[in-house]
């Protein structure tokens, strides 16, 4: 009788669950990544951040673009945070400021991490060849840095005096302001990976370097991308906002956040802090919220 051989097989049990996981050939089974009870408590502000930005502008009691009251009236009665010193509802601008602030925060995250990736993929790949590629990639990444040492304000400041004030040119310009920081995260981790060992295998089993990079390269380099997407957003809201307050943002009466500060500041001044509280208040509890639930998610998706 011929001596019949199986392969050596492991088998593991899944302390949580009691169930028997097999490992072969000495291959270790992929992770279980689970999100904890906490993070998907941190999850509600979002949601109900998310909710606002969409049905916001529908149910203000009030337009948001109209005087309707006597100008710096209290809080109470017909005007539950009361109105600026223009006769304009607080409550109501508050509310349909955050489509303005939260659509333009959220398309200018994605837009500067597709680009940042697909820049930071590119260089990563081609900063370490000869020659005229090689000498563009590293062109490319000495541009980067300069943008990164200009500040911010002062970059966004000079876009929009050339286009103009609208939405789509603030998405643009926040997007060219923070795409530097996505691609050298992305250009980091290709750098760290691009030599590792299954690439090589990869290689001599004729995978093309196009399909190499978007099967593997991509999959591993834009992690740390998409952990920071939260802190970009929180930058890019602020940045918003802070445009709004230089009086550079979207033009007025547009009901945006920024801009709604500067209009309250002088009545605050005066002990009148509502129609500059309420808007300030709506962009602190925006940014924590998204900041706090970005980190516990990274660190439920890293364990």
């Amino acid at each position: 009788m011929s001596d019949v051989r199986t392969p050596d097989t492991h088998i593991d049990t899944d302390t949580d669950t009691g169930s028997a996981t097999p490992e072969v050939s000495g291959v270790p089974a992929p992770r279980r990544r689970r999100v904890r009870t906490a993070t998907l408590v941190a999850a509600v502000p979002v949601l109900a951040l998310v909710l606002l930005a969409v049905v916001g502008p529908w149910i203000t009691p009030h337009d948001p673009t109209r005087v309707v009251g006597t100008p710096s009236l209290p809080p109470g009665g017909e005007f539950l945070l009361g109105t600026d010193n223009a006769g304009l509802d607080v409550f109501s601008r508050t509310l349909a400021g955050a489509r303005i602030d939260v659509v333009i925060a959220t398309l200018a995250t994605l837009l500067a991490t597709v680009v940042g990736a697909l820049v930071g993929l590119v260089v990563g790949m081609n900063e370490e060849h000869g020659g005229l590629r090689g000498a563009a990639a590293r062109a490319a990444t000495r541009g980067m840095d300069l943008l990164e040492a200009v500040p911010t304000v002062i970059v966004a400041l000079v876009v929009v005096s050339f286009f103009g004030t609208s939405t789509p040119t603030m998405v643009v310009t926040l997007s060219i302001i923070l795409a530097p920081l996505q691609a050298r995260l992305v250009r980091t981790e290709v750098l760290r990976v691009r030599h590792d060992a299954y690439l090589d295998a990869a290689r001599q089993a004729g995978l093309s370097e196009v399909r190499l990079v978007l099967r593997h390269v991509l999959p591993n380099a834009t992690t740390p991308a998409l952990q920071n997407a939260p802190v970009l957003f929180g930058v890019t809201i602020i940045l918003t906002a802070a445009l709004g307050f230089l009086g550079v943002g979207l033009p007025p009466p547009s009901p945006e956040w920024g801009a709604m500060i500067t209009r309250g500041a002088g009545d605050a001044a005066v002990g009148k802090f509502w129609a500059a509280g309420a808007p300030a208040a709506a962009l602190c509890l925006a940014v924590a919220s998204v900041a706090v639930f970005g980190r516990r998610l990274a660190a439920d998706l890293s364990r």
